[in-house]
């Protein structure tokens, strides 16, 4: 009987919290879309890059567009993601709005996961506009799969670069923390491939590539669109499963001294 009530108990606890985490999540999305600082930025430089350089330069290259198209989908989601829980877990550690939050009356996690929903959506805001250039500028053809394919890529791939945001967020000053995403954020991202094929890099650095998460999320980007990989899918996922983890954890070690 115990057992039952306890598998009746827990859905409807759960239930009654999902009123709190969508609140929470809907007003994380409305204060950071409202801070012109962060959703200009954020939502228009992804697509202003892949217009310069995935259409504009390449002069009509369907080839070169449809690389910079994936790969640009995963250079998206970072910015949100980084500067989402980098920048914004440090000011608001620093002001003590973790403190208060702790003591709140609010469910565990749901902090975090607004902060989560919202580099999520703001990575899906930024997929749907590179694919509607890819289709009406760049003319990219794809399978409706592998355009839910590629769009599921760049959506969760907000999980491990958030998990890198949260290291930054939880141990940096507010005033550190841009810097420090910024030296992460755009040379990660050349480092990766992202902004042009490895194959036109020194060797040295296509070697050094797989340390970088954004690779990864790259690799499996090009994947969805049949493009030519490295790796396997199962190897891709293991990495950023296991690096996602492991930052989640330091994280949650360092914030749990906040007071």
């Amino acid at each position: 009987m115990n057992a039952i009530a306890q598998t009746t108990v827990m859905p409807s606890i759960a239930y009654r919290s999902l009123p709190a985490y969508l609140m929470e999540a809907k007003y994380e999305f409305l204060r950071l879309l409202r801070t012109p600082s962060f959703a200009v930025p954020t939502l228009s430089f992804p697509p202003l890059f892949f217009l310069l350089f995935g259409l504009l330069l390449n002069h009509g290259n369907a080839g070169a567009a449809q690389y910079l198209f994936a790969t640009y989908s995963v250079f998206g989601v970072m910015a949100p993601s980084l500067f989402g829980f980098g920048v914004a877990v440090a000011i608001e550690r620093e002001k003590g709005w973790l403190a208060l939050k702790r003591v709140a009356p609010m469910p565990p996690g749901a902090y975090l996961l607004a902060k989560l929903v919202m580099a999520m959506l703001c990575a899906a805001i930024i997929y749907l506009v590179l694919a509607a250039m890819a289709y009406m500028l760049g003319g990219v053809r794809l399978p409706p799969v592998q355009w839910f394919a590629l769009g599921s890529v760049a959506v969760s791939g907000a999980l491990p670069m958030c998990a890198l945001g949260l290291i930054i967020g939880s141990r940096a000053n507010a005033s550190a923390a841009p810097a420090f995403v910024n030296l992460i954020y755009l040379p990660m991202s050349f480092l990766s491939g992202l902004w042009m094929p490895l194959s036109m890099m020194p060797h040295f650095l296509a070697q050094i590539a797989p340390l970088w998460p954004a690779w990864h999320l790259g690799q499996l980007a090009l994947m969805a669109t049949g493009q030519a990989t490295m790796g396997s899918i199962a190897g891709h996922l293991l990495w950023l499963a296991v690096f996602t983890a492991i930052c989640f954890a330091i994280a949650r070690r360092w914030l749990a001294r906040v007071a």
